[in-house]
Parts: C-alpha cells; sequence; structure tokens
C-alpha cells in the first residue's frame, strides 16, 4: 500500500511540475525522512508550484509566507494580544502554524526573520513570551530561496542552512517538457483541482517505516568516510558535521523506500549526496558559487571509494 502511494504522488506531481521527476522524487525524500526543503532557482522555473503540488498531493494544511525585508518574526510566528473581556493575553499563531509552510524567497527577509524560523524547524515548536506552543505533526518548511546575485536579498547563514536537510534546483525546463507547459492548461488550474494521494496519517506511518530500512556497517562506513573526507581535504572551509552525516543516511533511507527497496544501495547514497552535502560545503579556493553542487557531489564520490 505504502509503495503505491508514493508512486501515486510521484505520477500525480509529474503532470504538473513537467520533465522534474528526479526534482519531485528529491523533495518527497526529503519530506519522507522528516526534513525541511530549501529550493533555490530563478524566479519562474516552478519552486512554489511544486510546494503547492506536494502540500495537495500528500494531504496536509498548507500555509505561504512571501518574504519581504520589512517583514517582522511577528508576523510569522504569531502574537499576543490583551483580552479585555478575559484580562489576559491570547497568543494568535501566525502562518507558521501548518503542516506544510511554504517560505517563499525567504532570502528577501532580514536576517532576524530569518532566525525566527529556527527554532520551528528544529524543535517542532514556537516561544512567544515565555510561552511555548507545539506546531501541527507532521511539519515541513519548503523554503523558495533566488540566487544570491540578485538585488534585495540577505544570504541565509550557515546555520540557518544546516537546518535544511536539502536544496535543490528545478532549472529550466528540456525542450519537451517547455512545449507540453506552453500549450497545456494553465499551473495554477492544475493544481487547484488536484486531490490528496495519501493523508497526513499515511505519510507519518511511512516515516515511521524508514527505520526498517536497512542500512549496512559497510555503508555506514562509507558515509563516515565521506564525511571524514570533508573534513581533511583541503578543497572545503569546513567538513560536514555529524547532523549531515544523519541526514545522508535518513536521506538514503527514503530514496531506496521510493524505490521499493528495504535496503540501501550505495547508489542511493550518491544520488541524495548533492542535495545533501552541496549547501553544506563550502570551496576553500574558489569564488562563491564557482562549483555546483553536483561537482561537489562528483569530486568526493571520486575521492571516497565504496568499502
Amino acid at each position: 500500500m505504502s509503495d503505491s502511494l508514493m508512486d501515486q504522488t510521484v505520477r500525480q506531481a509529474a503532470r504538473v511540475v513537467l520533465g522534474k521527476e528526479r526534482q519531485i522524487r528529491l523533495a518527497l525524500a526529503c519530506l519522507l525522512a522528516r526534513g525541511h526543503l530549501l529550493i533555490e532557482d530563478l524566479p519562474g522555473v516552478g519552486k512554489t508550484i511544486l510546494a503547492h503540488v506536494l502540500a495537495k498531493s500528500l494531504g496536509l494544511d498548507f500555509h505561504r509566507i512571501q518574504c519581504t525585508a520589512d517583514m517582522l518574526p511577528a508576523d510569522i510566528l504569531g502574537v499576543s494580544i490583551y483580552d479585555r473581556e478575559r484580562s489576559t493575553f491570547q497568543f494568535h499563531p501566525g502562518p507558521i502554524f501548518a503542516q506544510l509552510v511554504l517560505v517563499d524567497e525567504i532570502n528577501r527577509a532580514t536576517p532576524r526573520t530569518q532566525s525566527a524560523l529556527l527554532e520551528a524547524m528544529e524543535e517542532h515548536q514556537v516561544t512567544c513570551e515565555g510561552e511555548t506552543h507545539l506546531l501541527p505533526r507532521p511539519f515541513f518548511v519548503i523554503a523558495t530561496q533566488n540566487p544570491s546575485h540578485q538585488i534585495g536579498t540577505f544570504p541565509l547563514p550557515e546555520s540557518q542552512l544546516d537546518r535544511f536537510l536539502m536544496r535543490i534546483e528545478i532549472g529550466y525546463p528540456d525542450p519537451e517538457a517547455e512545449r507540453a507547459l506552453l500549450g497545456g492548461a494553465d499551473r495554477r488550474e492544475l493544481v487547484a483541482d488536484l486531490g490528496p494521494c495519501m493523508t497526513p496519517e499515511n505519510l507519518i506511518e511511512l516515516q515511521r517505516s524508514l527505520q526498517n530500512v536497512h542500512v549496512s556497517d559497510a555503508l555506514i562506513a562509507y558515509v563516515q568516510a565521506l564525511v571524514e573526507h570533508t573534513r581533511r581535504a583541503p578543497d572545503f572551509k569546513t567538513g560536514l558535521s555529524p547532523r549531515a552525516g544523519l541526514a545522508l543516511l535518513r536521506a538514503a533511507r527514503a530514496w531506496a523506500l521510493i524505490d521499493h527497496r528495504d535496503l540501501v544501495l550505495p547508489e542511493d547514497i550518491q544520488a541524495v549526496l548533492p542535495a545533501v552535502a552541496g549547501h553544506r560545503l563550502h570551496p576553500a579556493n574558489s569564488a562563491p558559487g564557482a562549483q555546483t553542487a553536483a561537482d561537489i557531489a562528483t569530486a568526493l564520490i571520486g575521492a571516497v571509494p565504496i568499502p
């Protein structure tokens, strides 16, 4: 049953986001691994549409936050307002209180507002005026980001980047997909007509089933060797953290599960490596952005042999 639900989700999303099945699978793997997703690309390539499609297909309660330079943390988290009748402060939840939150153009918000997301993403809770408020389950953040060279952007700090299990790019469609896109129905109308392929309960069950996907000792050693290489190699400013190694394993398990397997292969680790490691590693001796996530992953895979 679980496999068919994932297949239906991928097929439905691929009918709207044309020619991007790999990106759809990566995004779904990120959510199965209980992670948050960062989509970085130029405006107009389908970042927001992909988030909408996932929310609809997974049956998740959905809120969108459009980031601007004048946005305050309270605009995201919520605010306590004094109730005269009750003579108490009542908390009014912000748009962060949803199962899937799209934070659109996150790097147009100021660092102060960006940091307001840290506790929510890491702890799945919000603290306002000394009171802690739990977020819904499941809870995901999908953030979109414009390239840093665009005007009016505030680069995400490394602490914020590390909260995202994956970063992916959508990219331009291939010629065949673009012809179908230009000649087809409006994408927004297609999204509005979508129905859920699974329920939030189904998704939570799938997340729990990841623990049943076997990872051999040799593959754990492979992940450890990849992480260790980034710490020793002079190519990077800093190496991958233990959290990054755990993220890589969770993502590989999810990739195997989507592929209908109950064990992880080296190919699963290599498939998710660009999305998991690309935004956590920074070249030491080159200009920012000179190496893509794919370049970094290819170099890592070539440098570290499979046990």
